[in-house]
């Protein structure tokens, strides 16, 4: 006769990101899910339907959209929010260019301009809660950064005046005009992410797996050849097979060699690389060794 009851770790993961997904729905008026149709956010959007299955999602989704995408990425976004029957906000970089809240300089990527946009949509749909899919592993500013954290009336985080976190006990306590952001996923790895696409069957954008598309190195990546990324000179594109590790502005997102077709194939890769996702394929994050925090403290997500 068993004598006790052990979770497996996926399941311990899942368990405690329910917990914390259904906690922020019990104790913020307007909460929202950051969803851009990255892998981080996909499983990140799986978690929170289970946590409210057979009900729908009791908040919105929203996308800081750079213009700068990956097609399949933008097709699946649609194709994901409208199976769930969800309800998608999109918050256009372009608008704010527009606008002239912010100027785009030549030869640099839109990803920080994104923080002026995810901090207008937040302001204009007064959003008090805001889901997002980072994980302490990919990177060391979002190492140091609590579960529930606190921004202020100007979306700025401050790293040495985190709350504490004890246990599962959260602190969502904020003024008006100050929000929350809430990462549901900062203790998964980027292995424990595949294994619970594997597990769950996650679905995901096609480009996450081996595929043939034209690529061009630059700076010690391979940067995958598109309408919005201008060719160097000297710089010579060429097809290969590749896959993609994580997925943002396609000017500064770069691609990596790979034959994984599979999310098992994947996990196998993943076990034994030495690199970040973000370190091995995200151009922005080589700005500066503070990119990230100072981004961050900017209201960066």
């Amino acid at each position: 006769m068993p004598t006790g009851y052990e979770l497996s770790h996926l399941t311990a993961l899942e368990a405690e990101s329910v917990h914390i997904i259904r906690e922020v729905a019990a104790t913020f008026e307007r909460p929202v899910l950051l969803f851009s149709g990255g892998k981080d956010s996909a499983v990140m959007l799986e978690l929170a339907r289970r946590a409210f299955w057979p009900a729908p999602l009791p908040f919105p989704l929203l996308h800081i959209d750079t213009g700068h995408n990956f097609d399949e990425v933008i097709d699946f976004r649609d194709r994901t929010a409208e199976r769930l029957g969800a309800r998608l906000l999109v918050a256009r970089v372009q608008d704010d260019i527009d606008a002239g809240r912010v100027v785009e300089r030549p030869g640099e990527t839109r990803n920080r301009l994104q923080t002026t946009t995810l901090l207008r949509a937040i302001g204009e749909h007064r959003f008090d809660a805001v889901f997002g899919g980072a994980r302490r592993d990919e990177e060391k500013a979002r190492a140091k950064e609590r579960v529930f954290s606190f921004r202020d009336e100007y979306g700025a985080w401050d790293p040495r005046a985190q709350r504490p976190e004890v246990w599962n006990l959260y602190n969502g306590r904020h003024r008006r005009g100050e929000h929350i952001r809430v990462f549901p996923l900062s203790n998964w790895t980027e292995l424990d992410i595949w294994e619970y696409i594997d597990s769950a069957a996650v679905e995901l954008p096609s480009l996450y797996y081996a595929h043939r598309r034209e690529v061009v190195e630059r700076d010690g990546m391979l940067l995958a050849t598109n309408r919005f990324l201008p060719l160097g000179p000297g710089e010579r594109p060429y097809e290969t097979t590749v896959r993609f590790r994580t997925v943002g502005d396609a000017t500064c997102t770069g691609c990596v060699e790979s034959g994984a077709a599979t999310p098992a194939e994947v996990i196998a890769e993943t076990a034994v690389t030495r690199l970040t996702e973000r370190g091995a394929t995200r151009a922005d994050d080589r700005i500066s060794d503070s990119g990230m925090e100072d981004r961050k403290r900017e209201g960066y997500f």
